[in-house]
């Protein structure tokens, strides 16, 4: 047993305190990018004005030959870039990997008051997180940091998805978690080879039309990942941290890559992985609030007041749980405008 009071101390003697609530700031893509490789670095103060989240990774896509290159490589652009709005992350290489330790140490001691969040990969339990936790702690009181880093979880295990609850709940540096659908698949024996989507084996067939029998019969493909994602989005939603999709592998695919974003989107999800700059814009425009709907939303709060009773707005009725709803729409509309002029515009907010 841990008492609740307890999470607001720090975990090491000199080590910042942590936050009491997750700052929540434009996190619409985490575009990820290999810091080893020179073409990818020098882009780097460009692609930080295009996007919310930089990150900077370590692991997965990182052949093992150029681990050490890409820490280094990302100690260096974390020291020579200055981020502004954009969240600078990293994902670290597994715990049970042979270079997360000097990961977490080097990037800490290094670039620990630049960085915002360290992404955590194959998370299977609190455990985990535990662990992470208290030498990020110990890290930070060695270093002088003074704003607690906060620790991101990707779900990519059926052992960590049968966790997530826990996982959600095992420290306050917890920011938020991504759904891994690769090596998820794998860990639950898919029999699937994409990364992320639907698969057109996954389906559901109408019913035979009985005067017609030998008749084609409609089809409509399912959503692979709408159970885990949507026990995600609940953890992270019962507990304050973010949930977000993960990569979406087939980069030809746009309009297939929008409607996984969408989906993502409807279900509570803050944002998405972008792997290469053609996803940066469809996760902008999909995780931002569509135009239409927030001016609905205000309308529907002006006309509700105080917020109880009803109203009847287009033939529909409006009451409490509505205006619920639409808080949430003009919440994250004004807070993605506040540095987007052009967004403010199309939303029709006010200076």
């Amino acid at each position: 047993m841990r008492s609740p009071r307890d999470f607001r101390k720090p975990l090491a003697v000199g080590a910042p305190t942590p936050d009491a609530d997750i700052p929540v700031r434009p996190s619409r893509m985490i575009h990820f990018f290999d810091p080893s490789n020179p073409r990818m670095a020098v882009k780097v103060p460009d692609i930080v004005k295009k996007v919310d989240i930089l990150l900077g990774n370590l692991e997965d896509a990182i052949e093992a030959k150029n681990k050490v290159a890409a820490r280094e490589g990302l100690i260096k652009i974390g020291r020579e870039t200055e981020f502004g709005n954009t969240q600078f992350w990293t994902r670290v290489n597994s715990l049970d990997s042979p270079w997360v330790l000097d990961d977490l140490i080097q990037l800490v001691a290094e670039i620990g008051d630049k960085l915002d969040v360290i992404m955590i990969p194959k998370v299977e339990g609190p455990w985990d997180i535990h662990y992470v936790d208290q030498l990020l702690a110990q890290l930070e009181a060695r270093a002088g940091i003074k704003q607690p880093l906060q620790v991101h979880a990707i779900l990519e295990t059926a052992l960590g998805v049968a966790n997530v609850e826990e996982i959600a709940t095992a420290s306050p540096r917890m920011q938020g978690m991504s759904l891994g659908p690769a090596d998820l698949a794998a860990s639950r024996r898919m029999k699937t080879t994409r990364v992320g989507g639907g698969h057109p084996g996954y389906l559901v067939r109408t019913d035979p039309d009985p005067n017609n029998p030998d008749a084609a019969r409609a089809t409509a493909q399912q959503d692979l990942w709408h159970y885990t994602m949507a026990r995600m989005v609940d953890a992270c939603a019962a507990t304050g941290a973010l949930p977000f999709y993960g990569p979406f592998g087939d980069i030809a695919d746009s309009q297939a890559c929008e409607d996984q974003f969408r989906n993502a989107f409807l279900m509570g999800c803050v944002g998405a992985w972008s792997l290469h700059p053609g996803q940066i814009d469809i996760a902008r425009r999909v995780f931002s609030p569509p135009v239409d709907e927030v001016k609905f939303a205000v309308r529907v709060l002006e006309e509700m007041g105080d917020g109880t009773g009803t109203v009847m707005i287009d033939g529909k009725m409006q009451d409490d749980a509505t205006v619920k709803q639409c808080r949430v729409m003009v919440a994250l509309a004004k807070m993605l405008s506040e540095n987007e002029p052009d967004l403010k515009a199309q939303y029709g907010f006010e200076d």
